[in-house]
């Protein structure tokens, strides 16, 4: 960064992660003097332009409730011809920018509001205009999000360009944490007294204050001719590999969280915090986590990181569980379980668990049982029948062609998983067993 002169920020895709994380990082830092976001729901561009750029997060302390004014931001409609030339200009003159949409999947779409085509667009501008370096946090929930990014933006460039742009151009994978979500229920809005993302609109931005994101670290050049990039956004971690963090998030935090979910969608519960009244669900999370994919992850990645040894993962776990059941920020068990058929996916939070349990040594017993719950879900009456679960996860499982005997493997473990189901539920929801 030149000194005396502010930053220019652009995000694509307005949601919580990038309103109640990378806008309000950016605006919280004092080192963008531009704040810029592309959002494709015309009515939200409408409030906020109407609101004076300026719009509002809530972030849920341990004690209460925040609500934080962000702006003032120019929010711009992609599909808006007009607004898309000023988003490339932007882009051409930003130093950080983040991609927060719902999946890798939209990085490409039809015609010139395609996300990829308007990066490539103001990097060419940047080149022909000499514009600063950048670098793009690609925050999508995916282990190689960022060069999924970075190829489809190179493939809308001419071969010539390609080049330089990958010279001054950093595309970056993270690994967020953070808890967050879209209140769309007027009526919860109100009676949680939420602030609107701007009046006129009818949802919220909920998240944690939880900021400890990790991102790839930032080598522009080689060996002794590397150059430092100072970021604006000063609070983010680099890491020289992320795999084991990304590992860390996917088979630890998410799968605990969905794991939760589950066991309190038969148990007929309504929030993630309402499992506070059940000590013995916490206590049996509780082993999940420390005995279960935390020595897994340990054994795995021993040596890497303070993270990956029993003191390490048991302050990881012990702040997880702290955040997850925070009374302020509310999350429902449909929320967080919702797509079953996805979190039960070959390489996912559940089954991917039990994999890594698997080939570490490590029986992961309770989630099996997390595995069936979510099958529960997905099926209800495999709780009522002897319908193999087979039936079910072949199914979901099939474009993943698994290995015959690990499929077996883990199958027996969800059948054995079912029955303890079958027998909590049979005993009237008397305490989950201790040991398995």
């Amino acid at each position: 960064m030149t000194c005396g002169r502010l930053r220019t920020f652009v995000g694509f895709g307005f949601g919580a992660i990038q309103g109640g994380l990378f806008l309000y990082e950016a605006f919280r830092s004092g080192n963008f003097g531009r704040l810029v976001v592309a959002e494709v729901m015309a009515d939200v561009v409408d409030a906020v332009r109407q609101a004076r750029g300026f719009y509002s997060v809530n972030i849920a302390h341990p004690d209460g409730i925040e609500a934080v004014q962000v702006g003032p931001v120019e929010i711009l409609l992609p599909q808006s011809e007009a607004d898309r030339r000023r988003l490339i200009a932007a882009t051409a003159e930003a130093e950080e920018i983040a991609t927060a949409v719902p999946s890798v999947q939209y990085y490409i779409s039809r015609g010139a509001k395609s996300l990829h085509r308007i990066l490539a667009a103001g990097f060419q501008m940047k080149l022909d205009k000499g514009g600063p370096r950048a670098i793009v946090y690609a925050a999508e929930n995916h282990n190689h999000a960022a060069e999924i990014l970075e190829e489809a933006v190179l493939s809308a460039l001419q071969d010539r360009h390609r080049t330089e742009v990958c010279s001054r151009i950093r595309f970056l994978n993270t690994v967020i944490g953070k808890m967050s979500g879209v209140v769309s229920d007027p009526a919860g809005i109100r009676e949680r007294g939420l602030a609107a993302i701007a009046p006129g609109v009818s949802r919220a931005f909920l998240v944690e204050e939880f900021n400890r994101i990790l991102i790839s670290r930032i080598r522009f050049g080689e060996g002794t001719q590397e150059q430092v990039f100072s970021r604006g956004i000063s609070t983010f971690e680099e890491k020289d590999d992320l795999i084991p963090f990304e590992e860390a998030k996917l088979y630890g935090h998410n799968a605990i969280h969905a794991l939760a979910a589950y066991l309190g969608l038969v148990r007929g519960l309504r929030r993630i915090v309402d499992l506070r009244a059940y000590p013995d669900i916490v206590a049996f999370l509780r082993t999940a986590s420390i005995e279960e994919s935390g020595e897994a992850l340990i054994r795995k990645h021993s040596g890497v990181d303070r993270l990956f040894t029993p003191a390490g993962y048991q302050e990881y776990a012990d702040d997880l569980f702290e955040r997850m059941l925070n009374p302020h920020l509310q999350d429902t068990v449909e929320r967080v379980g919702r797509d079953p058929e996805r979190k039960l996916g070959w390489e996912d939070r559940l089954i991917g668990t039990m994999r890594l349990a698997l080939s570490q040594g490590v029986q992961p017993r309770r989630y099996a049982v997390g595995a069936a719950a979510a099958l529960a879900v997905l099926s209800p009456q495999i709780l009522e029948t002897g319908t193999p679960v087979a039936d079910l996860c072949d199914a979901i499982w099939r474009p993943s062609s698994p290995a015959r005997r690990e499929r077996e493997e883990v199958l027996l473990l969800i059948e054995e998983g079912r029955h303890v189901l079958k027998r909590w539920r049979q005993s009237g929801f008397t305490a989950l067993p201790a040991s398995m």
